[in-house]
């Protein structure tokens, strides 16, 4: 495994559509593995493939309960409707306020490619509607309500997403 550069806004890989994993190669198993430690490095909940250059239908959150491996996800349902801070590992040390639905239900492949389902409600259905989002290349920043602005730290351990 190694750490990835994460690619910051304003980088043309980040406003591209990717592609669709056809099959999982080794190297696409070796791309989940990077991506999976180079969120958790950066101290983010979720991480998509554009955020570090390579334009392929994958990402990878983890909201507290271990990592979600997202392969060609599809958002299949929204519902209700929540409005909070929300940051980018690709804009570091900034936030702003979106709305998004509440809950969420994707459809997507793991890592061996077995379709699932997967249901999200408050930050992680956030998170889902984020990562599928930059695969389709959107940044939060579209949708922020007001200004962003600079996260202010209690612990100067912790960042954001």
């Amino acid at each position: 495994m190694a750490l990835r550069q994460i690619r910051v806004q304003g980088d043309d890989v980040l406003t591209k559509v990717c592609r669709p994993v056809k099959e999982m190669t080794e190297r696409n198993l070796e791309l989940i593995e990077d991506m999976i430690e180079t969120m958790y490095e950066a101290n983010g909940v979720g991480l998509a493939a554009p955020q570090v250059g390579v334009l392929k239908r994958i990402a990878v959150i983890d909201v507290g309960d271990g990592p979600v491996v997202l392969v060609n996800p599809e958002i299949l349902e929204t519902a209700g409707e929540q409005t909070g801070q929300e940051g980018c590992l690709s804009l570091p040390g900034k936030a702003g306020n979106v709305t998004r639905p509440n809950y969420v239900k994707v459809k997507a492949y793991d890592e061996e490619m077995n379709e699932y389902i997967v249901e999200g409600e408050e930050l992680f259905a956030r998170a889902l509607i984020h990562e599928i989002e930059h695969l389709d290349g959107h940044m939060y920043t579209e949708k922020v309500e007001g200004e962003i602005f600079d996260v202010v730290y209690d612990d100067e351990d912790d960042e954001d997403e």
